[in-house]
């Protein structure tokens, strides 16, 4: 028997190790959602929210990558993206990550979802190449539905994982996967595009930051933080665009004058026309702020002469500032709950897409 034992060993450690398969991250079977920078075989993004999906067989997922500064991810693993991830992992310099690793006597088929937590600002990403123990399978494509996301700190999910306001921002709080934009993208079944930083706004950035580069100037970039390249486009067209920003023109008590506010909401109105169509939808949300916010949004959407673009504002009482607010006075996951109620009828009856007798989560 035990002679028996020591040939079944022997033979066993000369049996072949199983086969691996390693790709670039521009292998057409990997699926980004977000505006990238694809070259010499690496994906480059620093987008808030940007994500990719992945399908292999076996139990090993290891990411080659690298970042300008230090972001944060959240993964999830053999289902579709929740509020809260399975993992969420730093990538903070040149390293080798193992997204998934378990023992599988017989190699199974996996999908695993990668997105962006953190802003532009934290740093830019590059994904060189994946390796699998078994072999890549084609992930998920883009999906039938597509929204457009443009906003600020709300949309990129600044101190969503944080319940107390009072706390100050830190990089780990920031989740997008807790904002009303992924909520919404989860309810209609959609892929989400998001450009967002927080500070930013129309024509005046929170506390006059960065004077002459906003949001309608952000829009057109390929990256939050570089000015070039510009973006082409050329990615899956959204069915429609939402942009949630204004707060910061209006911070610190101050706001712009109302000729130079409508140039800038413009430049963003026009330039979504200009690449998705005359007939592309355009709600534009009005920022719990002041009255005369809501008059500025809602005179640039009754004046642009542009067709399909709406106007949604979120009531006082959609807001609570005891139970829903997270660090620095945003909106905790309580907070982007309710704002993601209040917007899905609005945005079932400009798509015609039906609302159904689910949960938001």
């Amino acid at each position: 028997m035990k002679r028996i034992f020591s040939l079944l060993l022997v033979a066993a450690l000369f049996l072949p190790a199983a086969a691996r398969e390693k790709v670039p991250a521009t292998d057409s079977r990997i699926t980004f959602v977000g505006r990238t920078l694809v070259k010499d075989g690496a994906v480059s993004f620093d987008w808030s929210g940007v994500y990719a999906r992945i399908a292999f067989t076996g139990g090993y997922l290891a990411l080659e990558a690298g970042d300008s500064g230090r972001d944060y991810f959240n993964v999830w693993i053999d289902k579709d993206p929740v509020a809260e991830p399975d993992r969420v992992v730093v990538i903070d310099r040149d390293t080798t990550l193992v997204l998934f690793q378990q023992k599988e006597r017989k190699p199974q088929a996996h999908r695993l979802v990668i997105q962006k937590r953190t802003e532009g600002e934290q740093g830019r990403a590059v994904f060189k190449a994946f390796e699998a123990e078994g072999q890549f399978l084609q992930a998920e494509g883009i999906r039938e539905r597509v929204i457009e996301f443009v906003g600020d700190s709300y949309t990129c999910g600044y101190g969503s994982e944080n319940s107390v306001r009072e706390d100050p921002f830190r990089p780990e709080d920031e989740n997008p996967a807790k904002t009303y934009a992924d909520i919404l993208c989860r309810y209609f079944g959609a892929d989400g595009i998001r450009t967002s930083h927080s500070g930013q706004g129309i024509d005046r950035n929170y506390d006059d930051a960065g004077r002459g580069w906003h949001m309608p100037d952000r829009y057109l970039q390929t990256f939050d933080l570089a000015r070039e390249p510009a973006w082409d486009f050329r990615g899956p067209k959204p069915d429609i665009t939402l942009i949630y920003l204004g707060t910061n023109d209006f911070s610190t008590g101050r706001q712009p004058g109302y000729p130079e506010f409508k140039t800038g909401y413009l430049r963003i109105l026009r330039a979504a026309k200009e690449h998705y169509g005359e007939d592309h939808p355009i709600l534009c949300v009005v920022p719990r702020h002041s009255q005369v916010l809501y008059d500025y949004i809602r005179d640039v959407v009754e004046t642009c002469g542009l067709s399909a673009v709406y106007l949604a504002g979120l009531p006082e009482r959609v807001h609570d500032d005891e139970a829903d607010l997270g660090a620095s006075w945003h909106p905790n996951y309580s907070g982007h709950l309710k704002k993601a109620y209040s917007l899905i009828p609005v945005i079932s009856t400009i798509t015609g897409w039906s609302i159904e007798n689910k949960p938001v989560l």
